[in-house]
């Protein structure tokens, strides 16, 4: 059997309505929310009994998604938003946007911080880090000499 698709990543936020508007003024949409608890859902992530908030958001060409969990059972008990690029484990989801520069201006209105400095690769890419909600690291690659 060959794989099919990657289906979404997920990240856990703490607050759910500002991430969902977040990704929403980057362009994601909304697919839909969810209450996942209960025994089942434990025997698939190794928690036992839990209850999660979660939202699936949709790239525009519908063909990614990314699931934002708010945990509320069990506790989380790790955070990893502030590390850096060169950590280990999940580090960032990278989107690809018509106009790096106007993006910046709309997610800085939302809080997005630029963690280094926009640069470009050669002929091909534009690109940046952000800081988006509660630290999150985001990759925007603007692509550069092709129609979009």
């Amino acid at each position: 059997m060959a794989l099919k698709r990657m289906d979404n990543v997920g990240i856990v936020v703490e607050d759910l309505g500002k991430a969902i508007d977040f990704f929403r003024e980057l362009g994601l949409e909304l697919e839909g929310q969810a209450m996942i608890e209960g025994e089942w859902a434990g025997r698939i992530t190794g928690l036992g009994d839990q209850r999660v908030e979660i939202a699936m958001m949709r790239t525009p060409d519908g063909h990614s998604r990314l699931e934002l969990s708010r945990f509320l059972a069990p506790d989380v008990i790790a955070d990893h938003r502030n590390a850096p690029v060169n950590a280990f484990g999940y580090l960032r989801v990278m989107f690809a946007v018509d106009d790096i520069d106007e993006t910046l201006d709309r997610l800085r209105a939302r809080g997005a911080e630029l963690v280094g400095d926009v640069v470009q690769y050669q002929d091909a890419y534009r690109l940046c880090y952000i800081r988006g909600p509660e630290g999150i690291l985001i990759g925007l690659a603007e692509e550069l000499g092709r129609a979009q």
